[in-house]
């Protein structure tokens, strides 16, 4: 009998489209044993695993948790042990709000191998699909990435430092905290600050909302988005071609009014 090589292998499956995965993930996927997946915009990526391959979701639908962390780890240390390749497919990138480093080394402690195959992560993925440069010359000289949701439950504290920054702001996991992130660019006198929600990015199903950082919740319900969304705050947003036509009509009803 063959012996069996615990291993793990963590793979970032990208925003949402089935064809934004690297090469490399897709590799790994086609060697897996078992895949334990979150809950993906498409399982088209499971097509491309052996026959064989016990297939399992642990991830989360409707705000509701299949699984514990916990108990994730001890799922990935159990079939590694008894299987062998044990593929961890998650979207986006694993280390980017995606505690794949938890999983990792909770692994380790038990002497299995891991592998980090990176994913592309919606916080640059579904701005670039829709033109909107997360950096540009004399516009913005950086970008900040935070979570709307912290273990807690809070909006990030970074956010503050990044709003004193001048550059661009990537908010994943931040939907439930539209009120509170338009009063804290307020607060700091910024709230005319461009932004864009985005839902269901790189996908067919992608809709999207455009307007100022002190209008979200409006520009949330006006459009009826929802998660899975991303917010993207900063003057870069004005490349959209949509903001800019926004801005037009702004402009010529301004016009009429006086």
């Amino acid at each position: 009998m063959q012996q069996i090589q615990p291993k793990l292998t963590l793979i970032g499956a990208g925003p949402g489209d089935p064809e934004l995965i690297t090469v490399k993930g897709l590799k790994a996927i086609q060697q897996a044993r078992v895949i334990l997946y979150d809950a993906l915009s498409s399982n088209e990526l499971l097509d491309y695993a052996p026959a064989n391959c016990l297939r399992r979701f642990v991830g989360k639908r409707a705000g509701m948790h299949v699984y514990s962390q916990d108990e994730i780890n001890r799922m990935i240390v159990k079939y590694a042990l008894t299987y062998g390749n044990v593929v961890r497919l998650k979207g986006g990138d694993s280390f980017v709000f995606g505690r794949g480093q938890e999983e990792m080394a909770f692994a380790q402690q038990f002497g299995i191998a891991a592998e980090v195959v990176p994913g592309i992560s919606s916080a640059i993925s579904v701005p670039a699909v829709n033109k909107i440069p997360v950096t540009a010359r004399n516009v913005s000289e950086g970008f900040w990435v935070i979570t709307g949701n912290t273990q807690h439950r809070n909006l990030s504290r970074d956010l503050e430092h990044a709003i004193q920054a001048n550059t661009t702001v990537v908010i994943l996991m931040g939907m439930s905290k539209l009120a509170e992130i338009a009063a804290v660019y307020s607060a700091a006198g910024k709230g005319d600050i461009p932004a864009a929600i985005i839902q269901n990015g790189t996908l067919p199903t992608q809709k999207m909302g455009l307007g100022r950082v002190a209008n979200l919740v409006e520009t949330a319900a006006t459009h009826d988005l929802h998660n899975p969304a991303i917010l993207i705050i900063g003057e870069v947003v004005r490349f959209h071609e949509s903001f800019q036509a926004l801005q037009s009509k702004v402009s010529e009803e301004l016009k009429i009014a006086v």
